[in-house]
This record gives structure tokens, C-alpha cells and sequence, in this order.
């Protein structure tokens, strides 16, 4: 199919969000909006302490308030080790929780369920329930994690899956390409630099919730604000001993998740609580549990060592990263291994590689996955090396990034030999318009000009000016892993019902999925109505994460889509009494090519139902990636920095995507854009902060701050298209790679405007401040 989109008639369109409208009026579309005024409140106690033991439970005095139902603790289920990571099976992650514990491994975790009839009783049975603990040392710094004498977090035997939990270490991984040391020792110029990026949340605005009720046939089913419904009946399964079948997972509109609600956090105590009780259930988390008691981003420090020639040309990449995985071990080893196959691969001129990572366990909240899943972490690293690099060297730093960087028909052996927890794929750059990404950005960005125009001999009296860039990649799904389905339906007014069980986050998949369809159909895109994500009613889907929703699901329904459409050319070649090759499927109509005859979808499909030879046209396509076509970016920034008090305001932050087709640019541009401003916010202001005992210090809107309008400039999107042979209508991702370059670019920048090169984040006024002083 040419690289054009005028040659789409739907796909290519800025069209409006299939549920839009509903939103903007106010109409219950979220897992809130659908609880019943009846159901029972869920409560969760959590401990005190970041590492203790549970060692006497007194819940007599919380049974004896009125409105109590029932109070669960470890002693009322079964011991059975799981990860609470929603992965594609079998999960790579650690299985080293339990529902209900007698062991608390950090502040927050959960010591027990209270159930009451309303939410004040639920409150008041909290508190009124006694808990006692034997307090043990805590381990707070991951740095400090494995040492011998740091106390073991996981001594429990019947966990599996965690690679040496005498010394903390939940996962560890290491490859080495070529001679890695020699060609170090070997090339003229050599790079070391370590880099650290914080403990931060995905703040999405809907916290987690979920309600659970027993249907008509005893069925548990669970609405619930999660991105992984079919993951999440999976797990749900095996931890409460219920066949999948007798369980069911809707996933209703989601307020966002940016991978927070990759894990069951709230699904598993409702459902537990609904089964003990055998009546509907709540369970919501307020904004602190939600900042404490699910996802926050692996904090890592992660060291590059590089090697290279004169003229800029790098010989070795040698990259080591620590990541601390909080108290538990979801998504350890996949984030991990992403700092280093989501990064290394962009630069594959090198003749040696090698990667090695330690995920460790502390008593600080669960990392897991977040947008953009250890890409951040390592290109931080790596691009801010190759931004030392061209210091060393006096280059433009755009210059060396672009003469090492993969360009399109290329390959790289990390592609094959580093997947996520496993082996990857062979992979060809097959679409890569990365050099165009770097020259479009260049021009509307004014680089050379603004680059020339600004640094700390050009400072005033109160401000100076800085630019940046940064280079990236990314995936779209888990090559020969993740699996998608999608089933499309006739009706007999020629629209037709969509039903997928990929998740819409908010993103607008929703509405790629349905352009996707009446693409193929040849149809406007309003007579596609989308069911999504319901485990009884949708085919199977992994859900959304890794970047697959438009890759993987957009196959699968381009597959149903196709399938259907042959459907209706056969019952239109046996209506016309013709071969299927002399009819035309096209503009919502069947045209017999011999007399010119033609019937409406909604004619012919009325005659399906009603007429001889009746049968209903549906079909289910499903996909699965040989490999995973890799979207790139480029972005630039500029930054001013205010001498007097170390403010950094960015005052244009542009990126060039190349996501294949922009199946809807606006949408597609929407991401990148949204992506920016939370890795600004990351570059300037949010991590999350613990007490010396572990307890948070922001866990809240008002003290952990997030970006806003005043902090920050101009921010643009721009695309370079390319076409990928493999996505559907020449397709890639483009939901994650945005996160990617714009910290370790504002960096670059902050380096470029005052000659002192920060390697941790974020960068708050007061570190601002007080390195300027050192400087002046």
C-alpha cells in the first residue's frame, strides 16, 4: 500500500473520539459512576511500618461497631504466591505476593480488610482494630540493598522466581556482544557518567477503584478501572481457586493509568470480600493510597561507559543500571531489561555491547510499570553521555546522536537477544525516518541559531538560555507474545458492532480501532459502534500496555475486518448467482460487476437474516508481532534559567514523531504532546520522598507537585511519516515514546545554558541555585 495518506478515506482523519461527547456531558462512564448505593464498603488497614511482622489481631472491638460486617486478615486465606503484574503468561515478574500477609515490607502495605455496610463504619472498624507488630530494620536504600548485613526483605520459602533474596535482589540480567573492555581500553576518547532518575507516580486522574458482585448463576464479576481485564481474571483465578469461567472483568471508561493499573491492587480485595460476604462490594483508594499502594516509577542509577573515535563515531557501549523495585517484584526484570533494549539499539554503528542490570528489593512502595517502562531511565543515561561525548569532542551534539544513530533497513543484534524478561526477536529497522525526524526538528526548531545564540556567554544580569536535544525509540507490543482479537458483527441497518478487548486508557484506541475497521469496510466511521474490554462479552486482548493497542489490536481488527469483508462478497456472489470476483465491495455497498446491480449493506444483510440460505456475517480476527516495529523521535528544547533563584522554565519543547501512519494525527500528536509535560514534570519537580522510618512525605496533590500551565511554554508535535509493511495501514505506536527524550533533553539544555552538567533528577530550583553559586 503506497506511503500516502490521500489514499485513506478514514485512516489518516482527525476524527472525534468515539466517547467524547458522554464525557464532556457528564454521563456515568466510570467505575464509580456504576456503584450501587447498597454495596458494601472495603476498607484497607495499612501498616504502619515499613518492615515489621504481624503478631496478634484483636478484631472484637471493630466487630462491635455497628455497620461492621467482617474484618479478613492472612488467617482467613489460603497462603498463594502470585505477582500482582499483569503480563502476558507466564509472567516473568517474581511471584512473590500473597493476597493477605503477616509480613509488612513497607508503609502502606496491607494488614487487613474491614467491610461495612457504609463508609463511616468502615472508617471507625479501621480504627478501631487492634494490630500488633514486631518492628524490623528497614532497608531504604536500594544502594545499600544488597549488602550482607542489610536485612532480607523476602525470607519467605514459598516464593518463586526471585533470583538471590539473600542479598535483595529480586532479578538480575547481563549480555555482552564483542570485546567490550578492550575496545574501551582501545578507543581515544572514553565517556563514564552515571545518571539518576526518581522514585515518581503516574498520578492518573481516576485512583483505583473496583466494585464486585455475584451475578444471577453466582458468577463473581468485577467492573473495574483496570488496563489488563483478561490478565486480571487470570491472576484473580489462581489467587482465589475459581475457574476462569466463573468469573467475569468489565473495564468501564478509565480516567488514565500510564501503566499504574498494569496490577491488581484493588481487584483481588474486592473480590475476596464479595466472595466472604456474598454480597456487592466497593473498594476505592484515595489519592494517598493510590500515590503509596500501587505503581510508582523504578527509580534507578544507571552508569554508561562510552567508547569512542575522534571524529565522534562510537566503538562500545558498556551500561550497568540498579533499579529498586520497592518492596515487591512486579514488572522487575522487564522494566529493567527496557532501559537497555529500548535504548541501545538506536545507536548500532558500535562493534561492542554490554548491559547489566540488579533490580532490588527495599521497604518503599511497589514500582512496576509506567509510560514508557525503562526507557526514560536509560536514555537519561545513555544520551546524556553521548551529550558529554560532543562536549569533550567541542561538537554539536545533534551531530554525533545522528552519525551513530540506526537508520531504516538496519538492524542491531540487541534486538534479538534482549526481549522483555526473555529473549527478543530479529528485527529490521523496516520503517525509520529518524535522519527526517532530526532534520525536520532542526529546521522548525531554528537549532543551529538558537544553539549559537545562547549558553552562559550570552547570559543577562537575571537569565540565561539553554538548548538541548535528545534522540529516541521505542516498540509497539511484545514480539511473539502479546495476542489480540477482534470480533466485527453485521447488523441489518449496515453498521456494524466492533468488539474488542483492548483497553482504551483515554487514549482514543477506542476510536483508532473503529477508523481502523470502516477503513477496511469502506464505510464512515459512525456506522462502527465499539464494545470494549468485558472478559464474557470481547475476544481475548493483553490489554493495554507496551505500547500494542494501534500495532497489535489494529491488526486483529484489520484481520475480522477483512474476513468480513469476504464474508459479504461470498453472500453477495450467491444473492447475485455470480463468482465472488466479478462483486464489488465498496462504499458501504455489493455491486454485481456483470449487470451493475447493487444492494446496500443494509439491504444485503437483511436478506442474510430473512432471506435463503440464512446466516449472520461475523467474524474475529486475531494477531500476534513476529516482531515489534519501532516508532523514533526527536526532540528539541530550549530552557531559560533564572540566575537569582534557579528556576527553570522550558520555553519551547518541540518533538518529530515517526509512528508510521498517523491513523489520527490529532490524537497521535495529542499523545506526544501529553507524554512531554509529564516527563517535564519529572525533570523539574516530582519525586516521591520518604521519612528516614519510610513513611511518604508527598503523598498528595498538594505536596508532590505536578506540572501546570505556568511551567511551562510552547510545546509541538510534529510528524515524519513512514509506512510500516507490518502495521495495520502502514501503523506503529506512538502512545509511550514521548516520555522518553524530553528529561534527559531539558539536561542537555540546563548543561548548554550554564556549563554544569546535573546527573540527577529532578531539577529543583534550590539544586539549581546552589550549583550556580558554586559556579560563580
Amino acid at each position: 500500500m503506497p506511503n500516502d495518506s490521500k489514499t485513506f478515506r478514514i485512516v489518516g482523519q482527525n476524527k472525534e473520539k468515539v466517547d467524547a461527547r458522554g464525557i464532556l456531558r457528564g454521563k456515568p462512564v466510570y467505575t464509580e459512576d456504576f456503584y450501587p448505593r447498597d454495596a458494601l464498603i472495603v476498607k484497607v488497614v495499612h501498616s504502619p511500618y515499613a518492615h515489621a511482622l504481624i503478631t496478634r489481631i484483636d478484631k472484637s472491638a471493630a466487630l462491635d461497631i455497628p455497620g461492621v460486617v467482617e474484618i479478613l486478615t492472612y488467617e482467613d486465606v489460603p497462603r498463594i504466591p502470585y505477582t500482582r503484574a499483569g503480563q502476558g503468561y507466564p509472567e516473568p515478574s517474581p511471584y512473590d505476593t500473597v493476597l493477605l500477609d503477616h509480613k509488612m515490607r513497607f508503609v502502606g502495605d496491607t494488614a487487613a480488610l474491614v467491610i461495612a455496610e457504609n463508609e463511616r463504619a468502615a472508617r471507625m472498624g479501621v480504627k478501631a482494630l487492634k494490630i500488633d507488630y514486631e518492628v524490623l530494620e528497614p532497608v531504604l536504600d536500594f544502594e545499600k540493598s544488597m549488602s550482607p548485613s542489610a536485612p532480607i526483605i523476602h525470607d519467605q520459602k514459598d516464593s518463586k522466581g526471585i533470583y538471590e533474596p539473600s542479598r535483595n535482589i529480586a532479578s538480575h540480567y547481563e549480555t555482552t556482544i564483542g570485546d567490550v573492555e578492550g575496545l574501551l581500553a582501545r578507543s581515544p576518547v572514553q565517556i563514564e557518567a552515571t545518571y539518576y532518575y526518581p522514585k515518581s507516580q503516574q498520578v492518573a486522574l481516576e485512583n483505583h477503584c473496583t466494585y464486585a458482585y455475584l451475578d444471577p448463576q453466582e458468577r463473581l464479576t468485577l467492573v473495574s478501572s483496570t488496563q489488563v481485564p483478561f490478565h486480571g481474571r487470570r491472576i484473580l483465578s489462581k489467587i482465589l481457586q475459581t475457574p476462569p469461567g466463573k468469573i467475569r472483568v468489565i473495564k468501564p471508561r478509565i480516567g488514565s493509568g500510564f501503566g499504574s493499573k498494569q496490577g491488581l491492587f484493588t481487584e483481588g480485595y474486592a473480590a475476596l470480600a464479595c466472595l466472604k460476604t456474598g454480597k456487592p462490594v466497593c473498594l476505592s483508594f484515595n489519592r494517598e493510597e493510590t500515590f503509596t499502594c500501587t505503581y510508582t516509577r523504578h527509580d534507578m542509577r544507571v552508569t554508561v561507559r562510552l567508547g569512542a573515535e575522534l571524529d565522534g563515531r562510537l566503538n562500545v557501549i558498556d551500561m550497568y543500571s540498579l533499579s529498586n523495585t520497592g518492596a515487591y517484584g512486579d514488572h522487575a526484570l522487564t522494566v529493567a531489561m527496557g532501559c537497555g533494549s529500548k535504548t541501545l539499539p538506536l545507536y548500532n554503528k558500535v562493534k561492542a555491547v554490554r548491559f547489566v542490570t540488579d533490580i532490588v528489593y527495599t521497604n518503599l512502595p511497589n514500582a512496576g510499570a509506567y509510560r514508557g517502562y525503562g526507557a526514560p531511565q536509560g536514555l537519561l543515561a545513555l544520551d546524556g553521555a553521548l551529550d558529554e561525548l560532543a562536549a569533550r569532542l567541542n561538537r554539536d551534539p545533534l551531530e554525533i546522536k545522528a552519525i551513530n544513530s540506526i537508520r531504516e533497513g538496519e538492524t542491531s543484534p540487541i534486538f534479538q537477544i534482549m526481549g522483555e524478561g526473555r529473549e527478543g526477536v530479529p528485527q529490521i529497522a523496516a520503517s525509520c525516518k529518524l535522519g527526517e525526524c532530526i532534520e525536520i526538528g532542526k529546521v522548525a526548531f531554528d537549532w543551529a541559531k538558537k544553539r549559537k545564540n545562547a549558553g552562559w556567554d550570552r547570559r543577562t544580569v537575571d537569565t540565561v538560555r539553554g538548548v538541548g536535544c535528545a534522540l529516541a525509540m521505542q516498540g509497539s507490543g511484545i514480539a511473539k507474545v502479546d495476542m489480540a482479537s477482534a470480533t466485527l458483527k453485521m447488523n441489518d441497518d449496515g453498521t456494524f458492532n466492533l468488539l474488542v478487548g483492548a483497553t482504551d486508557l483515554g487514549t482514543g484506541s477506542d476510536t483508532i480501532l473503529s477508523q481502523i475497521a470502516a477503513e477496511a469496510l469502506g464505510i464512515p466511521v459512525e456506522n462502527i459502534i465499539v464494545y470494549s474490554s468485558d472478559t464474557d462479552m470481547t475476544p481475548f486482548d493483553v490489554g493495554a500496555y507496551a505500547s500494542s493497542t494501534t500495532y497489535v489490536s489494529g491488526n486483529a481488527v484489520l484481520d475480522a475486518a477483512n474476513k468480513v469483508k469476504a464474508s459479504i462478497r461470498r453472500a453477495a456472489a450467491a444473492l447475485f448467482e455470480i463468482d465472488e470476483e466479478l462483486v464489488e465491495v465498496t462504499d458501504g455497498c455489493v455491486k454485481n460487476l456483470q449487470n451493475g446491480k447493487t444492494l446496500t449493506f443494509a439491504e444485503l444483510c437483511t436478506l442474510c437474516f430473512y432471506g435463503a440460505n440464512q446466516h449472520q456475517i461475523c467474524e474475529t480476527g486475531s494477531y500476534v508481532g513476529d516482531e515489534s516495529p519501532i516508532p523514533f523521535m526527536a526532540t528539541f528544547i530550549e530552557v531559560e534559567i533564572d540566575l537569582k533563584t534557579g528556576k527553570i522554565t522550558p520555553i519551547e519543547t518541540l518533538s518529530v514523531v515517526d509512528c508510521g501512519t498517523a491513523l489520527n494525527p490529532a490524537l497521535a500528536e495529542g499523545q506526544v504532546k501529553g507524554a512531554t509535560l509529564q516527563a517535564l514534570g519529572t525533570a523539574l519537580f516530582e519525586e516521591l520522598k520518604f521519612s528516614e522510618t519510610g513513611k511518604p512525605i508527598n503523598a498528595s496533590l498538594f505536596r508532590y507537585k505536578i506540572l501546570d500551565r505556568s511551567s511551562f511554554g510552547k510545546v509541538t508535535a510534529l510528524l515524519a511519516e513512514s509506512y510500516e509493511p507490518t502495521g495495520p495501514f502502514g501503523a506503529k505506536s506512538v502512545s509511550e515514546i514521548g516520555i522518553n527524550t524530553p528529561t534527559v533533553a531539558l539536561l542537555n539544555a540546563v548543561y548548554h545554558a550554564t556549563g554544569i552538567r546535573f546527573h540527577r533528577l529532578p531539577l529543583a530550583p534550590q539544586t539549581v541555585f546552589n550549583a550556580l553559586k558554586g559556579k560563580a
